[in-house]
This record gives structure tokens, sequence and C-alpha cells, in this order.
């Protein structure tokens, strides 16, 4: 068998070929194909010396299939349905998917934003399973690595931000949460008496200062640490318990303060920092895949129920 390079090959030749197979024709392939009667010849002359083949005979009635041309004739109409195939948008149903769903973020941000895709897949998607994944982890990292389709963050990636998409899931502001007992829970904080305290805080990955130190660097300032959390579930165990106070997102310390004996104050005025946005985050790989799109497009549709002026 001679070696094809199918470099030195026209492929669009093969939609002529499949034409001509079919019509046995010129005229009529040509009318088929919108093409002029000389281009559909030229093609089938560029066939003929590609194929080794006349392809084409001449019969008693016009023209018939070569031999060769009976026996590629299904396999040229089932390429061309390979390659369309490949070329069209998959298609995604919600309703027979058994796709898996995996997303990762911190444990109260992914119940207080995603909660109600649950019902909407029970729903539209009932075969789709979710996994949700609160392990502390640099979530940027595993979107990179493709272990999972979207990550929930307040903070953005640290390297490769090209890399990401994202859409607003919600704000919140920042405020200081500690015991009922502690003796700043009913005043307002200074900033020397919130840099005097001592201070716990939650690092996701288990690396790195928190974000409030980093901001007291840029002033100049120092505050003391002695407590980091790799998950929000236990602040409010420690602030029960101890004297600590922790930053965190307002909408985090309404969760946690159900039913504990915590209190919310501002931060210090000295401190004031902007609004928290919540982004849920994927990665361009999966961009334009149906699915992902799907699920993006649900989230939206929930958050925008509870919160009509999201926008």
């Amino acid at each position: 068998m001679r070696e094809v390079n199918l470099r030195s090959i026209d492929l669009n030749l093969l939609v002529v070929l499949e034409a001509l197979l079919e019509e046995r024709q010129v005229t009529k392939a040509a009318e088929r194909l919108h093409m002029s009667q000389p281009a559909v010849s030229r093609a089938l002359q560029r066939l003929r010396h590609t194929f080794s083949d006349p392809l084409l005979v001449r019969s008693g009635d016009g023209y018939d299939l070569s031999e060769r041309a009976k026996q590629i004739s299904t396999d040229v109409k089932s390429v061309l349905a390979n390659i369309k195939q490949i070329i069209a948008e998959p298609q995604f149903d919600p309703a027979t998917s058994k796709q898996i769903i995996q997303i990762a973020g911190p444990d109260l941000e992914m119940a207080l934003y995603l909660s109600d895709l649950l019902g909407v897949l029970q729903e539209a998607a009932p075969l789709m399973q979710v996994e949700l994944d609160s392990r502390p982890a640099d979530y940027f990292e595993m979107l990179a690595r493709d272990d999972i389709h979207f990550a929930v963050s307040g903070f953005g990636p640290n390297v490769g931000e090209d890399q990401f998409h994202r859409t607003l899931l919600g704000q919140t502001g920042l405020a200081i949460v500690m015991g009922a007992n502690n003796p700043l829970a009913n005043k307002e904080i200074t900033l020397d008496e919130y840099l005097n305290a001592r201070h716990g805080y939650v690092s996701l990955t288990g690396q790195g200062p928190a974000f409030m130190d980093t901001h007291l660097k840029e002033l100049r300032r120092k505050r003391t640490t002695v407590l980091r959390l790799t998950s929000f579930m236990g602040v409010a165990d420690f602030c029960e318990t101890t004297d600590l106070l922790f930053m965190l997102p307002v909408s985090l310390i309404e969760r946690l303060a159900i039913g504990r004996n915590v209190v919310t104050r501002p931060l210090p005025t000295d401190l004031k920092l902007p609004n928290l946005n919540i982004y849920l985050y994927w990665h361009a790989r999966h961009h334009n895949d149906p699915m992902h799109r799907w699920v993006r497009e649900q989230i939206a549709h929930t958050l925008n129920k509870k919160v009509p002026n999201m926008r």
C-alpha cells in the first residue's frame, strides 16, 4: 500500500466526491453543490489523480461507478459524517446527563451561594451529581490541573490570571466576630485596641499571611495572631472559649453566629476596607463547554432570583 501524505490532499474534495458518487453525473453534482459544472469537472480530475482511478466511467445510461468507487462510497459518507460531528458544537441534555459537577471552595460560602443549585438539578437534571470539596487547598491550582470544574473564592489567583473566567456571586462587607464575653464586645473598637488584641484567622490554603496582616504591613502596623484555622467551621467555638478576634465576611459571620454566643463589631474606622466580592471561577478550557455553560446559567438564575439587583 502506498503511503498517503494528507497534507498534499485537499480534503474539500471529499464533499465533491460524495456528491459525484451519489449523483453519478457531473451536472447533477454541480447543482447539488451549488458549483459550476467546470469546477466540478476539475475536481473530478483531481480526485481521479488522487485515487489513481477513474471513479466515474461511461455506461449505456450515462455514468457508472468504478469498482474502486463502489468500495469507498460508504466510507466517504461515514468519514464526512464523522468530520461534521467533530466540528459541530457538542450537545448537552440536562434531562439525560449523568455528568458529575465538581466545585471547590469554603464550606460556608458554597452553602450560601450554591445551595439552590441542587434544587435546580433535582428538577432539570435529576441524573447529574454535584461534588463539593471544602478541604483547604489552592483552588486555582485545582482548576489549572482540571481537578474541578468551578471554584468559589473571594480572592483572585496569584498567577495565571488570564487562564480563568469568573462571574460575581455576591458581595459582602468585612467585620469582627468575637465571643459575647470579650471585653471589646460592647464598644466601638479603636485601632490601638484592635492591634493590642489577640487574633485568629482562617487560611484555606494553610499558607501565607492573612489578608489583614498584609494590609497592616502596608500601613506599617502589626497585630498579634495566635491561631490559624483552615476552615470557618471552628471560628465560633474559639470565639466563645477564648479572647480571640476574627475578621470575616459579614455573610459568613451571619451563618456562624446562629445559636452561638458571639457578637459582631465593625472594624476600626482606620481599617475600613472595601466590600469583598465573592466570585465563581472556572478555567478557560471549559468556558465553551455546553454542560459547563448550562450550570453557570442555572447558578446565575438562582442568584438573580435571590438578589434582583445583582447585575
